[in-house]
């Protein structure tokens, strides 16, 4: 009859020990490599081993296992520099038309909520008028915001991100909460040479 198993607390123990014991003894680190790899132990190697019986026929080779299948290794996502020039470009255009960067750095805590949404009237026509001139924008989905989807095994993980109660793997079916926005078109004015994009909004200096 095979022996039982140790409990979990002995299993804790020897894994301590063993620990301890491949550190300081050479010899019981090779023997603890040797099972690892499929061998036994040098001291059980070193044992007389007894015949085999000759009339006895000798047993079948056992069938191979499959070797299992490598597993590809993890490849890091590579990052490359955003484009800083062509985003302090569009600020800058959002601050000359809009009056974008006034508005986000103002402090409007002392002010009422009817002077806030004049001033935001001015900000929303701004920018809305420099997002026409410049860039063209389409949703990313063409359901209607509420409708209920499917998304395939596969999808495009950059252009639908998952919200919720996100377990298992696709098909995911749930409902459309925004249609997202992609940029198809980007028509920002070309900058002279020695031009300094970091200079958002000139100061002004009254004569």
């Amino acid at each position: 009859m095979s022996k039982a198993p140790p409990s979990l607390s002995r299993r804790i123990s020897l894994a301590f020990g063993s620990f301890f014991g491949i550190l300081s003894r050479p010899e019981f680190a090779a023997d603890v490599d040797r099972l690892r790899t499929g061998g036994a132990p040098e001291a059980l190697t070193s044992l007389p081993q007894p015949a085999a019986p000759s009339a006895a026929p000798a047993p079948a080779p056992a069938a191979s296992a499959p070797a299992a299948a490598p597993v590809p290794p993890v490849v890091p996502a590579t990052l490359r520099e955003a484009d800083t020039a062509a985003a302090l470009q569009l600020l800058s255009l959002l601050q000359r038309e809009a009056r974008l960067v006034d508005f986000v750095q103002e402090d409007i805590a002392a002010y009422s909520d009817a002077e806030i949404g004049a001033a935001a009237r001015v900000v929303h026509e701004g920018c809305r008028k420099v997002l026409r001139e410049h860039i063209t924008l389409a949703p990313v989905r063409a359901e209607s915001e509420g409708s209920r989807l499917t998304l395939p095994a596969g999808f495009d993980a950059a252009a639908v991100r998952l919200t919720g109660n996100v377990v298992g793997q696709a098909p995911f079916t749930g409902t459309l909460a925004h249609r997202g926005w992609r940029a198809t078109e980007v028509r920002l004015p070309q900058l002279a040479e020695g031009h300094d994009a970091r200079i958002v909004a000139q100061a002004e200096v009254e004569l």
